[in-house]
């Protein structure tokens, strides 16, 4: 049996998305195993990020400054917003390079069985970001899932007063899919072919 201070690190593991008890069993005895190459610099890591990290108070993104890098770079356009579900979606699509607008991070989708709101996804702030910054089209590059098309569709509905052009990804995400799961040229391609999202209808 494991001492009580590695069976909390495993417990600590298993919050991890991904890690089931046997992987965080795993990753816990790689770490203790390896002191030097893995568990210290690993604590290092985690102690920077977690003094120098924060989420930026405009596009909700992870970085060391607020405002992050993308809200800080004036060479975007700044009439174009593309919202994402959650951070890793936002660098899957930085990864692809084609897209050279603004961002929002939701930080989900709605779910009434999780007790997930609009207010938890900070959907004033997003509203208020298309009023007042000249935004001209908003991109709902979210996960072609039903919680994703559920969210893409109330938010269709909420910006559809504010005279924005509303679209949506295209080719190349399946049904189901999460964009973070995808490569670079399926997210390039399907940027590239976005189509207007008409609220109260199933996307084709």
């Amino acid at each position: 049996m494991a001492a009580v201070e590695v069976e909390r690190l495993i417990r600590l593991l298993q919050r991890l998305p991904g890690l089931g008890p046997r992987s965080a069993r795993r990753a816990a005895l790689a770490l203790l195993e390896r002191p030097d190459t893995l568990l210290r610099p690993l604590l290092d890591a985690l102690a920077v990020c977690a003094e120098r990290v924060r989420r930026c108070s405009r596009c909700r993104n992870l970085d060391v400054g607020d405002p992050c890098a993308v809200c800080a770079d004036p060479e975007r356009d700044d009439t174009l917003l593309c919202v994402v579900e959650r951070v890793e979606d936002l660098w899957a699509l930085e990864r692809a390079g084609s897209f050279r607008g603004r961002y929002f991070v939701l930080g989900g989708t709605l779910s009434a069985l999780d007790e997930v709101g609009p207010e938890d996804l900070g959907v004033d702030l997003l509203l208020r970001r298309v009023r007042e910054e000249g935004v001209r089209e908003v991109v709902l590059a979210l996960g072609a899932t039903v919680d994703g098309q559920t969210t893409a569709h109330y938010l269709a509905e909420r910006l559809r007063p504010l005279a924005v052009t509303t679209t949506r990804l295209a080719h190349g995400v399946p049904m189901g899919g999460e964009l973070h799961y995808l490569d670079e040229g399926t997210l390039e391609a399907a940027l590239r072919a976005r189509q207007p999202f008409r609220a109260g209808h199933e996307p084709s």
